[in-house]
């Protein structure tokens, strides 16, 4: 980019290219990894790294052969939409989605087929918003097909599904909200952890008495009503930074995301927490981007006590957020962008002078701290219990490149692992993290392009920090080993941060270079995001994609009976009142249905290869729908399709079978 000689800061210096090559070379660095461990972001992130530098740094390149000094902001030679084409399709949009809901109708689930037109119907709506003319685009039009888009691929699923989505979703709906429900108090669960954080259970309590219907039905016409509705405040918040296209454009694919959508069906307290989290988010960067009255920093704390009193895990996650703004504060006041505001690209950011956050900060760090140390957790508090897990892992797990996973096997097992994965477990690795990947990639561009100090102001670092923070402990301290703050509950979160960068990156690309550049990449985008994060295990848990790879976290008619059943049978006893032999034991995860709702104390068998089972108390399931996992010799977990005979024996009497379900327990004839 060129500059007078009176402007101080020369292309080569700037922070935005130091950066980019310093990621290339980064990429570089980390490329030789792939051959010594075999996950998957090992493989991929440093090529993802070194593509999005590049391009980065072939727009820095452009902007320096016009000479224009800033961006003139306009998209530069990219194809539009026929006026024609782009009145019919929110049309065609609309069929797509009625004839998803036939689809699922007649097939009575969400079948492979049903992703394949769901990622036809995602990527028509982004198409409108990336290629539609200026003249042609409507943006309410488009948020209109957007939400629809997420309330049909989400209440199909719900829609067809018997029972809840997901293993904690029994917990939290058929356990503690019921215990509030019948006790009339949140007393009734005074001894979980969520007695400090009961907003989600007494939501679905409420809901239950208010539309006197039952706890399931409550939970879907309260908080799952609310999780698609909630991608509008992505909309708000990436408003504040770009115009209406790209905050669009952000919205949509923040509605496909693939743990978004799981979240909007497998509904906990996570969900709730997400939802809040982004009006956390929303107000945060409100207060930065505009002269604020006390109302709005006043709804901040509320939506942040909020969260507080809904999860921890959004808590603490939360805390992260406010973290990276009390950092951003501190850069700007004491740091190197320490700089005059006239400094910055008008064009761009509408900067206010840093808002002061400390009192925030200090308020919800020392109420979470307090509420957590009354909240009670495996006979101590929660805080003191994760503290002293957090030790453990510090002292016996941690180390570089211990990624999850056996690290040794004996026998049949070693070979298997030294014979490497399959060339479908290879496919479906790829297909989970590919829609992740092509974001994290427009993520990076937009990163780079905010880190330049003419552009850089309190809620873009914000945002950056948080995402850089967010992201090591996603991907960076699972590669140590370090496992305790379940990164996979922190990728919704993840990617607020994630999409309003892609778009800031894909715009900054759009005004920039060639466009036969750009019109690639936002095939890419628009071609392979929707259908990858539709086709990644977390969109399909209630019918996998991939059924021998991933476990269905749905159950039929036939499966839920067999469990209320067995619960009449048994009496429904703790663990406390039945001997070891007495458990029940069945496939991983249907053992977990079965021990939630307090059927029967249950645990997943063991089925060696070569040996014979010896559980006295079984329970076999026939299914073709998802993944069974049963524990090997070693007690690790592994997917097998165990046939009836090898569980329920010959030596065992057949006390209850539905045709789909049969409960086998040790015959006194046989001893």
């Amino acid at each position: 980019m060129a500059y007078s000689s009176s402007n101080r800061e020369s292309w080569y210096t700037r922070i935005d290219v130091i950066a980019a090559i310093g990621g290339l070379a980064m990429a570089l660095a980390m490329f030789p990894l792939r051959f010594v461990a075999s996950q998957v972001y090992v493989k991929t992130i440093p090529i993802v790294l070194g593509v999005a530098c590049g391009l980065y740094l072939l727009a820095v390149r452009a902007d320096r052969r016009r000479g224009t000094g800033t961006s003139t902001r306009k998209r530069r030679g990219l194809p539009t939409l026929p006026s024609g084409l782009t009145m019919a399709l929110p049309s065609v949009v609309l069929l797509g989605l009625a004839a998803m809901i036939l689809l699922t109708a007649v097939q009575g689930t969400r079948t492979p087929l049903f992703f394949g037109l769901s990622s036809v119907v995602a990527t028509l709506v982004l198409g409108q918003i990336v290629f539609a003319d200026d003249r042609d685009f409507h943006g309410g039009l488009l948020l209109f097909q957007v939400v629809c888009f997420a309330f049909v691929f989400r209440f199909t699923a719900l829609y067809a599904t018997p029972g809840l989505i997901g293993i904690d979703a029994w917990t939290h709906v058929t356990e503690l909200a019921e215990s509030i429900y019948a006790s009339e108090s949140v007393s009734g669960i005074s001894d979980d952890k969520h007695y400090a954080s009961p907003f989600y259970h007494l939501l679905v309590v409420a809901a239950a008495l208010l539309y006197e219907v039952s706890l399931v039905e409550a939970l879907y016409l309260s908080l799952g009503l609310v999780m698609p509705l909630s991608i509008l405040l992505v909309y708000a918040t990436t408003n504040l930074l770009v115009p209406q296209r790209w905050a669009v454009l952000a919205t949509g694919l923040y509605a496909v995301a693939s743990y978004v959508s799981h979240w909007g069906m497998h509904i906990i307290p996570t969900s709730m927490g997400l939802v809040f989290f982004l009006g956390v988010v929303y107000a945060l960067l409100r207060v930065m981007r505009i002269e604020y009255a006390t109302r709005d920093f006043v709804l901040l704390v509320l939506l942040t006590v909020a969260v507080i009193l809904t999860h921890q895990v959004s808590t603490f996650i939360m805390l992260v957020v406010l973290a990276a703004a009390f950092l951003a504060q501190l850069v700007f006041v004491l740091g190197p962008l320490e700089m005059g505001y006239s400094q910055l690209e008008a064009s761009v950011f509408r900067a206010q002078k840093p808002v002061n956050l400390v009192g925030l900060v200090v308020f919800d760090v020392g109420l979470t701290i307090f509420m957590w140390s009354l909240t009670p957790f495996r006979e101590e508090s929660f805080l003191a219990t994760v503290l002293s897990w957090l030790q453990e892992t510090l002292v016996d797990s941690a180390g570089f490149l211990n990624l999850a996973g056996p690290s040794e096997g004996g026998g049949e097992e070693a070979e298997a692992a030294s014979a490497g994965p399959t060339l479908l477990e290879q496919v479906v690795q790829y297909v989970d993290v590919l829609g992740f990947l092509v974001l994290l990639g427009a993520m990076f561009v937009g990163c780079l392009y905010v880190v330049r100090r003419k552009r850089a102001e309190q809620s873009v670092v914000t945002l950056l920090f948080a995402a850089a923070i967010m992201l090591v402990f996603v991907l960076g301290l699972p590669m140590f080993g370090v496992r305790n703050f379940i990164p996979t509950r922190w990728f919704a979160f993840l990617y607020v941060p994630m999409v309003i960068f892609a778009v800031v990156g894909l715009r900054h690309l759009a005004t920039t270079i060639d466009a036969r550049v750009v019109f690639a990449c936002l095939l890419v985008v628009i071609l392979v995001y929707p259908g990858a994060m539709i086709f990644a295990a977390e969109s399909n848990a209630d019918n996998p994609v991939f059924p021998s790879q991933h476990e269905r976290l749905a159950y039929d008619e036939d499966e839920l009976a067999a469990v209320s059943t067995v619960g009449e049978m048994t009496g429904q006893p703790r663990s406390d009142e039945i001997r070891p032999e007495q458990v029940l034991y069945t496939d991983h995860p249907y053992q977990t249905v079965i021990k939630r709702t307090h059927s029967h104390p249950a645990d997943t068998a063991t089925v060696a290869d070569g040996e014979p089972v010896d559980h006295e108390v079984t329970l076999h399931r026939s299914t073709d729908a998802g993944a069974t996992f049963y524990r090997d010799a070693n007690g690790f977990g592994q997917p097998r399709d165990v046939p009836e005979t090898r569980l329920c024996r010959p030596t065992q009497a057949t006390v209850y079978s539905n045709g789909d379900v049969s409960l086998c327990v040790a015959s006194p004839a046989t001893g």
